[in-house]
């Protein structure tokens, strides 16, 4: 059995090593070199953001025990997609697959900021009053399931090989703990990164309570999207340091960053216009 075999065999594992390594790392580093202060008492935030990660875990492996490389497993052999359609090579196939799945992530996240009742569930996410590595891994059980259907049905419309979608899982993962984490680079360094991965201060942008500002940046992974479709936004208008992190109506601890309001968090409040493309930003608007 070669080394993809194996990870492709074993990828809860595979998947389970590198998310300890890369929080473990985005921990430290977050300790070494934060880039601004936390407002709310960390051990609890942290306890019940990795607790909504636990459930969902659970959740997903309990509803959707095959997992996305069951699928990939199940379209080779049933030759579904568009890569084993056109008998596409694993290099190509399964570089095409990983920039593919995450042009679907992209376009995911634009979806959940533009269709109100799905903004509902993603505003979970951007509740947490706080932004570092455990803010990447916070969302609503109901769009974890939205979000592993979704990449069901573009693995088997493209026929992902199982180790694409091994690569991409760990790819998704740590870029979102990375991109979340509370951590400094230096400019120079954060300028030329961005044109390959999305870095913490292009994220952040996207995590501000400024409507305009959090309708830009969407990408996790990789930034060429945002750049491409005009969603790219450099830097917050009011600085990394000062911007607020957040929903501006939202911003009771224990509503928004305790595991029971974080459950409830998207059946409060009425269905408001908060769409992605509302222009009128001096409209009062709930979120």
């Amino acid at each position: 059995m070669d080394t993809f075999d194996w990870a492709v065999e074993n990828e809860e594992i595979v998947r389970l090593f590198f998310f300890v390594a890369v929080f473990a790392l985005m921990a430290l580093w977050e300790i070494l070199a934060p880039r601004r202060t936390l407002t709310v008492a960390k051990a609890s935030r942290w306890a019940n953001n990795l607790g909504i990660v636990l459930l969902n875990t659970l959740l997903v492996r309990l509803l959707l025990p095959a997992a996305a490389v069951g699928v990939a497993l199940l379209g080779a052999q049933q030759g579904w997609g568009l890569m084993h359609y056109y008998q596409v090579p694993l290099l190509p196939a399964v570089i095409l697959s990983v920039i593919l799945m995450d042009f679907v992530i992209y376009l995911q996240h634009v979806m959940v900021h533009s269709i109100p009742v799905l903004w509902r569930l993603h505003r979970v996410h951007h509740a947490d009053l706080d932004y570092d590595v455990t803010t990447g891994t916070r969302f609503h059980p109901l769009e974890i399931i939205l979000s592993m259907l979704i990449k069901f049905a573009s693995i088997v419309l493209l026929g992902a090989p199982a180790l694409a979608v091994v690569i991409f899982e760990v790819l998704l993962s740590a870029t979102a703990m990375f991109n979340h984490a509370n951590v400094r680079l230096p400019p120079g360094i954060d300028r030329v990164l961005r044109w390959f991965v999305v870095t913490p201060d292009m994220h952040r942008v996207h995590h501000s309570v400024e409507d305009d500002e959090a309708n830009s940046n969407f990408g996790f992974n990789l930034p060429w999207w945002d750049r491409l479709l005009g969603t790219y936004r450099d830097q917050p208008r009011a600085g990394h340091v000062d911007m607020v992190i957040g929903i501006h109506n939202y911003r009771d601890p224990k509503q928004v960053d305790r595991l029971p309001g974080m459950l409830l968090l998207p059946f409060k409040g009425r269905i408001s216009s908060y769409t992605i493309n509302r222009r009128n930003w001096n409209e009062p608007n709930e979120q």
